[in-house]
């Protein structure tokens, strides 16, 4: 009669399948320790056949003669290899992490932007804190855009930027305005994106020297037309 796996006994270690549990119990029965030795060593080299995965290393050798216990409920009496692991480590379940405790006033922020703020405060160098204050308000931007796929004003940042200092940051808000000194990409006085900051070259140039070149062109269509009519009227 057929065993359901419904009614037997639950395995140890799903992935090596209940054959090898059966041939574990099995080795449990055999009584003279060489032979039973010899045949542990035949289970370790079957079950790295099951699981072509493991590499051939210490680590791996070692996690499948583990496994080898671990299926036999650490009952096998072998000269193994390496040592029996102790059951009580291996049952023993890891600590929780803790969450933070920490609130972050704005989500969309994160905790950096608050990190960055407490640094900028330390900041004695008037130079240095404004920079800071300049680089903190470009990332809320793209923050709050990746996060809300919406723009956020310069004004709203100016007042984040209070908030989460505890009023201790301040800049010009003329003067960032002025320079648009909060967008995340730099514009240059054609309007046009320019990430890397960097002026764009412009096309003047080459328009002119096309112009010259057709007005060059030209002036020697008139010129081979106007010998053409002296010729027929010689």
């Amino acid at each position: 009669m057929h065993d359901y796996n419904t009614v037997q006994e639950q395995l140890t270690l799903k992935e090596y399948g209940r054959n090898v549990q059966k041939l574990v119990d099995h080795l449990l029965t055999i009584e003279d320790k060489e032979e039973r030795n010899k045949k542990a060593q035949t289970m370790v080299d079957m079950m790295k056949l099951i699981n072509p995965a493991a590499k051939e290393t210490t680590e791996s050798n070692q996690k499948i003669w583990d496994d080898l216990h671990i299926i036999s409920n650490f009952k096998l009496d072998i000269d193994g290899p390496f040592p029996t692991p102790d059951k009580e480590i291996l049952e023993k379940k890891p600590l929780r992490v803790p969450y933070s405790d920490n609130d972050i006033t704005f989500r969309h922020f994160g905790k950096n932007i608050e990190l960055l703020i407490d640094k900028a405060i330390t900041l004695e160098d008037a130079e240095e804190q404004e920079a800071a204050i300049i680089h903190i308000g470009k990332l809320m931007k793209t923050f709050f855009y990746s996060y809300n796929q919406d723009i956020m004003e310069d004004s709203v940042v100016y007042t984040n930027i209070r908030k989460l200092s505890k009023n201790r940051l301040d800049i010009d808000m003329e003067k960032v305005k002025s320079g648009d000194l909060f967008e995340p990409q730099k514009k240059d006085k054609r309007g046009i994106k320019n990430q890397m900051g960097t002026e764009q070259p412009r096309n003047n140039d080459r328009n002119d020297r096309n112009r010259r070149n057709n007005n060059g062109g030209n002036n020697n269509r008139r010129n081979n037309n106007n010998n053409n009519n002296r010729r027929r009227r010689n």
